[in-house]
């Protein structure tokens, strides 16, 4: 029985050594202020209506676009896209003296998310209304 373990053991060993998919390591290569980012939840527990240009960008920093509406009130948009990727390679193999075996693969992650923010002011300087739209593809 012990023989068995001498060609089990290895084998095992180098099928659990093979490729992981690129998701599992996108955790290693993403940025560590992506907590901070601009997101949904963000503007959802955060901004008001009622609150003040200032509060508005201290809470999601400058717009990109400052305009204006029909009725000449301002508006800001914040317009963020973003895209991640990821790329892992693995190896893995076993060699005995009459068995040997070896496998390479790799894999790509790429995702692509785009938010969009509205937030419109009164004649007041007031935030009067917000809305958003997130995408991720």
């Amino acid at each position: 029985m012990s023989k068995y373990w001498l060609i089990a053991v290895p084998l095992v060993a180098a099928s659990i050594s093979g490729c992981q998919p690129a998701s599992w390591h996108l955790e290693d290569v993403r940025s560590p202020d992506s907590e901070k980012t601009l997101s949904v939840g963000k503007v959802q527990r955060e901004i008001k209506v009622g609150m003040t240009g200032g509060q508005v960008a201290e809470i999601l920093g400058s717009p990109n676009i400052v305009s204006t509406d029909e009725n000449r009130q301002e508006v800001w948009i914040y317009d963020k896209v973003s895209t991640e990727q990821a790329y892992s390679q693995s190896e893995g193999g076993a060699t005995l003296i009459l068995i040997g075996g070896g496998n390479k693969a790799g894999a790509r992650s790429t995702n692509q998310r785009t938010l969009t923010i509205i937030i419109k002011f009164d004649k007041g300087g007031k935030v009067r209304d917000f809305a958003y739209h997130r995408s991720s593809f």
